[in-house]
């Protein structure tokens, strides 16, 4: 057993491999995994898993990689990634996750900053883009799916090598992985995490989950991402908790049927979309009434979670970006009492939640977990440091040190306390100037205009403007946006800038055509707005240009701008 830091404090953290290990010795016959293939699952007991992982683990030591070889993995989740994690743990070497939706410019750049000697394929949307990215001095190792060509099949492993005896046994400071932010602006940066790090957050977040008999975790967020890594993945190493795979985004629902995971979490863009497909059942007006009824609230609120496989869950969570508190106090209603979460990469994911959830902390990210300590600093900032908070960037000692005050951590993030409980309103990168000369923080506004069922994705800007602006995407697409709908979103207009100081509020909604995407380069991996793009690409259409219609529509807004040229 590790010993690790915090403060004074000295605290002892079983690490992953222990972990799992006790799980293999006590109950090697019990499924741990479970995996969709061409519609039929398969499971993976612990020992399985074991013997899987030490087979991989001999395959890279044949190789001649030695300890601390950094192994790269690239695919989308399923069992294999796990077992890919644990043999690049047993073999004493240090992964390094990639989106499988990253482009080539960011497969290129993660594969050559860190070194990697090797990297494990899997499923992936964009093969051609992946087999451009590799460099030929790196060894492919294929997952059992259709992938890129490869050197050496995970399949032929399997058979090929022996279970390795000798596992490697690290120490709580030795690097278990290098993860790269999503790179919402400038290149991502290798977050250097440590077993004693992952170890904390392990413990610390089945702190707040408090663990059941029979708990099941649904894992179709990116592994790549750290609260998949840590609160899913390793969790579950350290909790026993079984793990259900999607096969792919198309089988979702029917997969989530499947497994009725008693623990689910998502990120703000896919709650908005579940809220989307109840109300194209039940307009919101009726669905409302129905749930002011003492009976009918109850069978009519069980019947849309069990349509969604989450009538066994017992605990709903969002992360990775903030979610309008509209939104929550919606679901809520549902019996579905969604606790948010914040972390960072470098916080080893969960540092502060609202778990086991209040409602009256609801609309804020709770209370910070037990290896964390956050304070705030003179313009707002979160500030963090604990056992779970990252050691350095890879490779760049000077942006480390410029990250770090007296061991607190600048996170970048804003936050407001309220009643005890952390709320975080924004970004300081993300604040802007007006016109005017006054700053705003676009976080708060956009989670107002989030809170009308029919708005899907917001985006407020205004940098040098006399006001602010906020594009939208509509859940129904633009088509929707009939004289109803127009009247809808000038009164939601009307009710978001009476909460609004002056140099707040919003001169106009743009209602866009296109929805943004990780393909189209407007979100990251991980949902988040690219917000230098979405400016980039649509301030151009609003530069130089007085309106008097409060909603516009991109393709009626275009052509005004051209007719605005022409006359010019």
């Amino acid at each position: 057993m590790g010993t690790v830091q915090t403060g004074e404090i000295p605290m002892n953290y079983p690490l992953p491999l222990q972990q799992f290990a006790a799980h293999v010795a006590q109950r090697p016959d019990a499924n741990w995994l479970h995996q969709p293939l061409d519609r039929i699952w398969h499971s993976f007991s612990w020992a399985e898993v074991d013997d899987h992982a030490r087979r991989i683990a001999a395959g890279l030591q044949h190789q001649g990689f030695r300890p601390g070889s950094r192994i790269a993995i690239l695919a989308r989740n399923c069992a294999e990634w796990f077992i890919a994690d644990l043999a690049i743990m047993m073999a004493g070497m240090v992964s390094v996750p990639i989106y499988a939706t990253a482009g080539r410019n960011t497969i290129e750049y993660i594969l050559r900053h860190s070194g990697s000697v090797a990297i494990i394929v899997g499923k992936l949307d964009r093969r051609e883009t992946v087999e451009e990215a590799i460099a030929a001095d790196v060894l492919r190792i294929a997952l059992p799916y259709p992938t890129v060509a490869a050197n050496e099949q995970w399949r032929d492993w399997l058979q090929v090598f022996s279970p390795l005896q000798a596992i490697a046994e690290p120490v709580p400071g030795d690097t278990m992985t290098i993860c790269y932010t999503s790179g919402s602006t400038g290149t991502p940066k290798g977050v250097v995490l440590s077993y004693g790090n992952f170890a904390a957050a392990s413990h610390a977040t089945i702190d707040k989950l408090s663990p059941q008999a029979g708990d099941r975790f649904l894992s179709y967020l990116p592994l790549a991402h750290i609260t998949e890594r840590s609160v899913l993945e390793i969790v579950s190493i350290a909790a026993g908790i079984e793990v259900y795979f999607i096969e792919s985004l198309d089988t979702f629902a029917e997969d989530l049927l499947y497994s009725r995971p008693t623990c689910f979490v998502s990120v703000p863009r896919l709650w908005t979309r579940f809220q989307a497909q109840i109300l194209r059942d039940m307009p919101n007006k009726k669905l409302q009434r129905l749930l002011r009824i003492p009976i009918a609230n109850k069978i009519i609120a069980s019947r849309i979670r069990k349509s969604m496989g989450l009538d066994q869950a017992r605990l709903f969570g969002s992360g990775s970006a903030p979610i309008s508190p509209a939104v929550l106090q919606w679901f809520f209603k549902l019996g579905i009492p969604i606790s948010e979460g914040w972390g960072m990469t470098e916080t080893t994911g969960l540092s502060c939640g609202n778990m086991p959830f209040e409602r009256k902390h609801l609309g804020t990210i709770g209370l910070p977990v037990e290896c964390i300590e956050m304070r705030q600093a003179v313009n707002g900032e979160v500030l963090v440091r604990g056992d779970a908070v990252f050691k350095e960037y890879y490779l760049d000692a000077e942006v480390t040190a410029a990250s770090f005050t007296d061991g607190w951590f600048h996170t970048g993030d804003l936050a407001e306390i309220h009643e005890g409980a952390w709320k975080i309103v924004g970004q300081v990168k993300e604040q802007f100037k007006t016109g005017k000369g006054k700053y705003v923080a676009p976080v708060p506004i956009e989670a107002l205009l989030a809170g009308e069922p029919t708005v899907e994705q917001v985006c407020v800007m205004g940098s040098g403007r006399k006001q602010p602006i906020a594009l939208v995407v509509m859940s129904e697409g633009p088509e929707s946006v009939d004289d109803s709908a127009r009247r809808q979103l000038n009164s939601l207009l009307d009710r978001v800038n009476s909460q609004l100081e002056p140099h707040q509020r919003l001169d106009h909604i743009l209602v866009c055509e296109e929805s943004w995407t990780i393909e189209n380069d407007l979100l990251t991996p991980t949902l988040k707005l690219r917000r230098n793009r979405l400016e980039a690409k649509y301030s151009g259409l609003l530069e130089n240009t007085e309106f008097s219609k409060k909603i516009l529509m991109e393709s009626g807004l275009r052509q005004t701008v051209e007719k605005s040229a022409t006359a010019t």
